[in-house]
């Protein structure tokens, strides 16, 4: 008996039971509560005001019509990449890889865009947005298909992908698609007016197509069989097979899907903000879409929201370096003050701690 209780840990995580949404949603307005003043006692151990910091960010955001199409020229990728990956974390497999995705989506819009910018702008944009998703969902489906042949771990093999289409990149830069007029530093050509995805209301029309698939996500994955079978694999596989699904199959083509959609956000990104291709194409949207889908409970509709708060985040951190000369990492600590804060209660919703008593009982 003393041994079992000596075997006892001090301090045990629970998994606690599903609270109620009134309570959850209080819980969560209370940690960004909390990150805000946790971040303004960081700022005032700069020697700032809170309140000007924080006001310089909202209104960073919003102060112009040029600061709102900036903030949501952020949105755009990491919306459309956080969409991409909540496919993969729906079915409970782990996407690392929306980077790599988004990447290879780019090279493949690009090469239209560089190499038959003589189409009918329409056919050409057209064929530029299918050649993204079919780059984005080949490259996901790499790490796939070792899944289901070799049961490969997905997180290593996603995130080892990444470094693979950056490098391809740095190739296309250096060799075969060096823009023979750069002086210095190699580079690829800037594409033509014609390769450009065309302005809505002042920014490029990315945010059309990121909204549209926000709907088309929502609806796939709550009312279609496809979407069905995603939630079935990934709350159990066994129960899956049992219900006489091919879970091979759905793995395969989930993924594809999750890559296809990371990587109209790397088409989107190239003719649309960057008009060329370049190692920052992905600019480490991949890896914040895997925060951003998390945070909204891998609802689309939530993730729309929850990119444009990080977006007005980011561009008003931005504004908030220049006016007050503060460094690019007190801004990167202001923002990780907050994530700790939202992504801590999260934790806490779902799991309690228990403290072991005198004589082992808990």
């Amino acid at each position: 008996m003393s041994a079992q209780i000596s075997k006892e840990p001090l301090i045990r995580v629970i998994k606690r039971a599903e609270r109620p949404p009134r309570q959850v949603t209080m819980l969560r307005a209370l940690a960004l509560v909390l990150a805000i003043v946790a971040g303004g006692v960081f700022i005032l151990c700069l020697g700032y005001n809170p309140i000007s910091i924080y006001g310089t960010i909202l209104s960073g955001a919003f102060r112009s019509t040029m600061a709102v199409q900036a903030t949501v020229k952020i949105m755009i990728p990491l919306l459309i990449s956080s969409l991409g990956v909540t496919l993969a974390f729906k079915m409970k497999f782990w996407n690392i890889g929306a980077e790599g995705q988004i990447i290879a989506g780019a090279i493949l819009a690009s090469y239209f865009a560089l190499y038959h910018d003589t189409w009918n702008h329409w056919v050409l944009v057209g064929v530029m947005f299918l050649a993204g998703a079919i780059g984005g969902g080949l490259w996901g489906l790499i790490p796939a298909l070792c899944k289901v042949k070799w049961n490969t771990n997905e997180t290593l093999f996603t995130l080892m992908l990444n470094y693979i289409a950056l490098y391809v990149v740095d190739y296309l830069r250096d060799g075969p698609w060096k823009d023979p007029g750069s002086q210095g530093f190699p580079k690829i050509a800037r594409f033509s007016k014609n390769a450009m995805l065309d302005k809505v209301l002042g920014i490029q029309m990315g945010w059309i197509i990121a909204l549209i698939l926000v709907v088309v996500l929502y609806i796939y994955l709550r009312y279609t069989k496809q979407g069905y079978e995603i939630s079935v694999v990934g709350e159990s596989s066994p129960t899956a097979k049992y219900a006489v699904m091919n879970v091979r199959k759905i793995i395969l083509r989930t993924m594809f899907l999750s890559g296809a959609v990371c990587g109209i956000a790397g088409m989107v990104q190239a003719t649309g903000s960057d008009i060329t291709l370049t190692e920052n194409v992905a600019g480490g949207v991949g890896f914040t879409a895997i925060i951003v889908a998390w945070l909204a409970q891998l609802n689309p509709i939530t993730i729309a929201i929850v990119s444009f708060l990080f977006s007005v985040l980011e561009k008003g951190s931005s504004v908030v370096q220049s006016s007050f000369g503060l460094s690019t990492d007190c801004a990167d600590v202001l923002q990780a003050i907050i994530l700790f804060f939202v992504l801590g209660c999260e934790f806490f919703i779902r799991y309690g701690f228990v403290v072991r008593k005198k004589g082992g009982a808990s």
